[in-house]
């Protein structure tokens, strides 16, 4: 079969299995990724594409706001819900290099939270942490700062600087001594966890299940007692109760799955003891995201 012959036969599946408009769309930003030099097919991306894989890992990049983001598997893939309240925060506040925020992001990915922040605040006025137990997830959140031409090594000192910084850290958030590393206390602790119970992880579709890092999804370690998807907002809540962990009058912003907010608004208020939250939905009007204030 001729190469255009196949691809046409790949793209009427890819109709079938998609629909018109969404097949149209994939395929048309997958004639775009085409480089001469690489490697890579139309027909062989189209292949991938039918097998389940997710687009943004056929392409290796992905919108998120005004940046495009490599995106490798297994490290999970930043949604449009997540860009959407990240835009939010960052519209929210108003830092300055006189008057620097410091940022930590737990369970970075990508780093995309992180990033976005630093490349929409102005220069000199962040100084963000990514916090991943995720090799992976560290190197492409590496990856992703030079990129977007955002240093990632640690300014020497906390006086004003010329530019905005993002480390990433490879650590567990229950490991007390990562903090030695993270220099608290934060005016902003943002985070997107695992957050799946179980029983939706099992009914996730191929491109998910089969593709993305587990451990980015499922809120419940295998031996966790409770299997709601909400055992890393307990964590996090007792990280929030350790003194000298925030600043007064700092944000915390965490991202939270369908019918989980009023959950997690709980869990701050009582375990970590911030009484002053809201719940902020998304473009689809779902509850997606708690946010706390100190």
């Amino acid at each position: 079969m001729r190469t255009s012959d196949s691809v046409k036969h790949l793209f009427a599946r890819l109709v079938s299995s998609l629909g018109r408009a969404t097949a149209t769309r994939e395929f048309k930003w997958m004639k775009q990724a085409l480089i001469p030099s690489h490697s890579l097919t139309l027909p062989a991306m189209l292949q991938r594409r039918l097998s389940g894989e997710p687009l943004q890992y056929i392409l290796g990049t992905t919108p998120f706001g005004p940046l495009d983001l490599l995106t490798r598997p297994p490290t999970l893939i930043p949604r449009p819900e997540t860009e959407h309240w990240t835009l939010r925060l960052a519209d929210m506040l108003s830092p300055t290099p006189h008057r620097p925020l410091t940022v930590l992001d737990l369970c970075t990915g990508t780093g995309c939270i992180p990033l976005l922040l630093c490349h929409l605040w102005p220069p000199g006025s962040t100084r963000a942490y990514g916090l991943d137990i995720s090799k992976d997830a560290i190197r492409l959140a590496m990856d992703n700062a030079a990129r977007c031409n955002i240093p990632s090594s640690q300014p020497s000192s906390l006086t004003p600087y010329s530019q905005n910084v993002f480390i990433p850290v490879l650590g567990d958030l229950r490991d007390p001594a990562i903090f030695k590393y993270l220099l608290p206390p934060f005016d902003i602790i943002t985070a997107n966890p695992p957050y799946i119970p179980k029983r939706e992880y099992d009914e996730l579709p191929i491109s998910v299940k089969d593709y993305e890092d587990p451990a980015a999804l499922l809120g419940d370690p295998p031996d966790s007692e409770e299997q709601d998807g909400l055992t890393y907002y307990r964590l996090i809540s007792q990280l929030l109760r350790q003194k000298g962990m925030l600043r007064d009058g700092s944000i915390v912003a965490l991202e939270v799955g369908r019918a989980q907010a009023d959950a997690v608004e709980g869990i701050l208020q009582q375990s970590a003891g911030l009484r002053n939250t809201q719940v902020w939905k998304d473009p689809w009007d779902v509850k997606r995201v708690v946010l706390a204030r100190t």
